[in-house]
């Protein structure tokens, strides 16, 4: 069987499961042979092995079961760096890309800030941050050690010298140090949504959050000021329908200049405020 009829038997079992389906196939087989997309096209009439054939079906059998490919893979793009994830972590969306953005136009370019990403997960946000802003001290926390341990992994893998990991339920084991800007990317799934269907195979605690979905962000809204200078500034994304509630929660706990930004889709994905 060549490439490109692999190719095409693949896109049309995974059509049932997948808006990429020819994406997924081309994906996986380059995975399976070792080879770059690039490659399927300019051989694409080549004959592939038995022995190819079965690591491939292998990988197909596991993306048609549902299994996003992120997780098949064991990695994932992001700010356009490769990063490890597990079932420990959550898949790092591009979404997520816009609070990174928004952070590094906060923070000062030639600086030497103080941030905490909160619930950091494969490390995506802090890791952007830090590539971006070298000056910058960078302090990394996740409830869970395997997701840490992904987390450290990645950050050896790139390479960067100005991140710290901990271990921390949230800000509990961050008492008595201040920060210019705390970010993070909190659960914020309503327990019960019919969206976590689609999401079965990621954990489920980095995103439910109680009857509305933000109950982890009601405590975020009410214990980050202790960790968070005068002046310091907080980031949270949520999702495209939260933006009221949240804005609400933050000037109920006391935030100053709450305001939201829209992701590239023009959802309201971001919202922020600073510490009085």
């Amino acid at each position: 069987m060549t490439i490109q009829d692999l190719i095409k038997s693949a896109a049309a079992a995974l059509d049932a499961v997948s808006d990429s389906a020819r994406l997924d196939a081309q994906v996986l087989l380059a995975h399976a042979l070792g080879k770059s997309r690039t490659f399927l096209f300019s051989h694409s009439d080549d004959a592939v092995s038995g022995d190819d054939r079965r690591v491939f079906d292998a990988l197909l059998a596991r993306r048609v079961a549902g299994e996003p490919v992120a997780y098949i893979l064991g990695e994932r793009e992001f700010w356009s760096v490769s990063l490890k994830v597990t079932r420990d972590t959550l898949i790092p969306r591009p979404e997520t890309e816009r609070l990174v953005e928004i952070a590094l136009d906060i923070i000062d370019a030639h600086g030497s800030s103080r941030i905490a990403d909160l619930g950091t997960g494969s490390g995506a946000i802090a890791l952007s941050i830090a590539k971006e802003r070298p000056g910058c001290s960078v302090t990394a926390t996740d409830i869970n050690p395997e997701t840490v341990a992904v987390a450290k992994e990645n950050c050896r893998r790139l390479g960067l010298c100005n991140v710290e990991f901990v271990e921390s339920d949230w800000t509990t084991a961050l008492s008595g140090r201040n920060f210019d800007l705390v970010v993070s990317n909190p659960p914020y799934v309503a327990t019960g949504d019919g969206a976590l269907a689609a999401l079965a195979f990621e954990p489920t605690g980095a995103l439910e959050s109680g009857p509305d979905g933000l109950d982890d962000i009601r405590r975020l809204a009410v214990a980050v000021p202790g960790i968070v200078a005068a002046g310091g500034r907080l980031l949270l994304e949520h999702g495209f329908d939260q933006g009221d509630a949240v804005r609400q929660l933050l000037a109920s706990a006391g935030w100053q200049d709450v305001r939201t930004w829209k992701d590239h889709s023009g959802q309201p994905r971001v919202t922020g405020a600073v510490r009085g």
